[in-house]
């Protein structure tokens, strides 16, 4: 069990994630809130509690990774990355400008980032590469992933799960943000995986399903992945699109745009907490 406070700290620091994520969009007047803030507690969970990394040396071999598979949900990265100071906050309103830091899709030029990623349904297979590599130069770090549910439509995704299995990457966790919608609707209107455990489960991953948004069982759940050997695990984060800002959530509408000056007032006021940008 986690600490009242370990978790009142994780979840204030949602709210200023959210804030920053809904503040750089606005600022852009374009990017993807929806699926950014889907996965804010998984994001936060890991960088504020979880990964072993160093913001002073972002090269670090020795750090834990992370691959945002779902690449067009990086202002939730970004907002963090600035949080820990890989690099300043004032980059966050330079989002999505051409030849400035940060990119509409991740890039391996920016402190933090440990690939380059944003074409749907490659993010697993790099993920996988780092974990192996890690076995093979007899390394401990841990290697997470956060996919997309409508990513998982991808055939690469399922030729990855395959692979990690074959290879006992027991250092590598993946989250599914399983939100159940993507750009033109709902997942399941576009093309159906109902039993979504078992499918991992038939692939011989260990599978742990939670509430996405819950910070113990997200903390839990990572801890049993860690302590499972010679098998990868997935969770599969149940999440809503847009959560934290009501007329974003389970909206698809929401999946790209920017709001207006009335519309950023009322989502900041929703999400409450403070922030550092000026």
């Amino acid at each position: 069990m986690y600490r009242q406070a370990e978790l009142k700290i994780l979840e204030e620091k949602a709210k200023l994630v959210r804030r920053y994520i809904i503040k750089m969009i606005a600022n852009a007047k374009s990017g993807h809130p929806g699926g950014s803030l889907s996965a804010v507690e998984v994001v936060t969970a890991l960088y504020y509690k979880i990964m072993n990394i160093d913001p002073h040396n972002p090269e670090w071999e020795d750090r834990d990774r992370f691959i945002l598979s779902k690449g067009h949900a990086c202002p939730v990265i970004y907002a963090v990355l600035a949080d820990l100071k890989y690099f300043s906050i004032n980059d966050l309103k330079e989002l999505r400008k051409i030849g400035k830091l940060l990119q509409g899709h991740p890039s391996i030029k920016t402190p933090g980032i440990d690939m380059a990623t944003g074409s749907l349904g490659q993010g697993l297979s790099i993920a996988n590469g780092m974990a192996l590599g890690g076995k093979i130069n007899g390394k401990t770090y841990q290697v997470y992933a956060l996919l997309g549910d409508g990513e998982l439509q991808e055939g690469q995704i399922w030729e990855a799960v395959m692979s990690a299995y074959h290879n006992k990457l027991d250092n590598l966790t993946v989250f599914v943000d399983y939100n159940k919608l993507q750009l033109d609707g709902s997942c399941v209107s576009l093309k159906s995986f109902s039993g979504l455990g078992e499918k991992w489960r038939a692939f011989g991953w260990s599978v742990i399903e939670i509430d996405g948004h819950n910070f113990e069982q997200i903390l839990s759940a990572i801890t049993i992945a860690k302590s499972t050997k010679n098998i990868p695990t997935v969770i599969i984060a149940n999440t809503i699109k847009g959560k934290g800002v009501s007329f974003m959530e389970n909206e698809v509408a929401w999946h790209g745009g920017a709001t207006d000056d009335n519309q950023l007032s009322i989502a900041l006021n929703e999400i409450g907490g403070e922030d550092a940008w000026v």
